[in-house]
């Protein structure tokens, strides 16, 4: 599993011309479900996402959590994280099938919801557009 946290002011996801997930200060991720990925995966991942500490505090730190700072999270799944791109045309051969992927996201945002203030998501499959500001520009990947 592959996630692109960035850290944002606000950010929303918007379907067929109608925002479906939205969320203020807080983290969008971009989520990617690879061929080999569990809940285990998925509950690791999540636990940590909580856990990580990349708010600023008073003294302008990267020592604050989404509980320090009542943050808010919007998941975005995201297939492409997992192309193998050593040829011009892009390979999505280890991204997780999409039965395994829908699961394992729900079960991602299920895993965050009773630790995190609020979880927003887009649609699964669906052509999403995507807005943020990021706030830094502060973005990590995390692996699991």
């Amino acid at each position: 599993m592959k996630l692109v946290i960035q850290r944002v002011t606000e950010a929303s996801v918007t379907v067929e011309n109608t925002i479906v997930g939205e969320i203020g200060r807080g983290y969008l991720v971009l989520l990617g479900v690879g061929e080999e990925d569990t809940e285990e995966t998925a509950k690791k991942l999540a636990d940590k996402l909580v856990r990580l500490r990349i708010f600023s505090d008073e003294d302008g730190k990267t020592n604050l959590s989404l509980g320090d700072v009542n943050g808010e999270v919007l998941v975005i799944s995201q297939f492409t994280l997992y192309a193998d791109c050593k040829k011009n045309r892009p390979s999505f051969c280890h991204a997780g099938k999409p039965e395994l992927a829908n699961h394992l996201y729900e079960y991602f945002m299920e895993c965050l919801k009773p630790q995190v203030a609020r979880v927003a998501h887009g649609i699964f499959g669906a052509e999403m557009q995507v807005r943020l500001c990021n706030d830094g520009p502060f973005t990590v990947l995390l692996e699991g």
